[in-house]
């Protein structure tokens, strides 16, 4: 059993959950994230939630998608494939279709294989990185839409794959820029929505990040700045993988600036 995938179903209702009230005529509202609409970010979440299960069931079909995306994309935008993916798909018959999958595929991934090795548009992965990475996705492009709505979002324990995502992105984070990793890694102790501690590395005063989990979590997903958060950052390290952290694949992104992102008033 992946359990992974029931964390990520959860994540996936709690948005769908903020997101039921809202009117049709809203779906169109902007959010901070590059101007994308809540239409914009269920249509990315729908697409690759499908992307990941078709993964997971028929990798021939998959490498045909993406090699279909990677044609479209020579001439246009991943916005643009996503939009004809959607076929005009958007509002509340969006919201609804993105729930009915998200708990069909989260059912999949759960009775497969941890270790089976699934296609992706980078390097293959295992069937629990994959649900992981979805997991990942799903709270970090939420983050834009409570944002939006002028919501708080309560997070819980299950956070706890993304932090684990961040630290292992540790050392790709330097490589996807070109620049050398750094021997050791911080000290992290985080604390976790319930208030357990949680800790990762060797203890140390001069090379370490502290505080909230769930700040550490939007700094490697990149939807908030380390210059908004509470965490305390020490060492030379520390400072500069905060200062650029990504744990998402791709080509490197810049953080946000201070002030870009928040929660709406």
């Amino acid at each position: 059993m992946i359990s992974q995938a029931i964390d990520f179903r959860e994540e996936s209702e709690a948005l769908y959950q903020l997101l039921k009230p809202v009117a049709d005529e809203d779906f169109n509202r902007k959010t901070l994230f590059k101007d994308w609409t809540i239409n914009d970010v269920l249509g990315h979440l729908h697409m690759w939630n499908w992307a990941a299960d078709l993964s997971l069931t028929d990798s021939d079909a998959f490498i045909k998608f993406l090699t279909g995306l990677i044609e479209e994309m020579a001439t246009g935008s991943l916005r643009d494939f996503e939009k004809k993916w959607l076929d005009g798909l958007k509002n509340k018959k969006l919201l609804e279709e993105w729930r009915t999958f998200y708990i069909e595929t989260s059912g999949r991934f759960e009775k497969a294989d941890p270790k089976m090795r699934v296609k992706w548009a980078g390097p293959d992965m295992s069937a629990r990185s994959s649900i992981t990475a979805r997991l990942m996705e799903t709270w970090a492009h939420g983050q834009e839409v409570y944002d939006l709505l002028s919501v708080v979002r309560e997070n819980k324990d299950r956070i706890k794959n993304i932090v684990v995502l961040g630290m292992n992105t540790f050392g790709w984070t330097f490589i996807n820029r070109g620049m050398e990793v750094p021997e050791n890694k911080p000290y992290l102790k985080l604390t976790a929505p319930s208030g357990d501690i949680w800790e990762w590395n060797d203890p140390s005063e001069d090379n370490m990040i502290e505080g909230a989990a769930a700040e550490f979590c939007q700094v490697v997903t990149q939807v908030r700045s380390i210059g908004d958060t509470a965490l305390n950052v020490v060492g030379d390290v520390a400072t500069r993988w905060m200062s650029i952290a990504q744990c998402f694949a791709g080509p490197p992104e810049d953080p946000p600036k201070p002030g870009a992102r928040f929660t709406a008033t």
